[in-house]
């Protein structure tokens, strides 16, 4: 039996994905929960923002999105939905 070639691709594609969304929980429970486990009185703020919430919700999102944008470009492979026996 013959396996498609396009589901070895998508499986590693997959797995990239899943792991990304990981390091994206990670990052964001880390500074959440680390910097803002604190008293209020005790906070530092960037930008007017909490420093846990700066962390874990803005400059999260701006890594993930960039990761995400760096991963399309050089990684993941444009894989035809086209059956390879089709003759179009």
């Amino acid at each position: 039996m013959h396996m498609d070639p396009r589901f070895k691709i998508a499986h590693r594609e997959a797995l990239i994905g899943v792991g990304l969304a990981v390091v994206h929980f990670l990052w964001w429970f880390g500074f959440a929960y680390g910097l803002g486990s604190r008293p209020v009185e005790e906070y530092t703020y960037i930008l007017g923002f909490p420093s846990w919430f700066f962390y874990s919700c803005i400059v999260g999102f701006i890594l993930v999105a960039v990761t995400v944008i760096i991963l399309a470009k050089f990684i993941l492979k444009d894989v035809s939905f086209e059956d390879e026996g089709d003759e179009v």
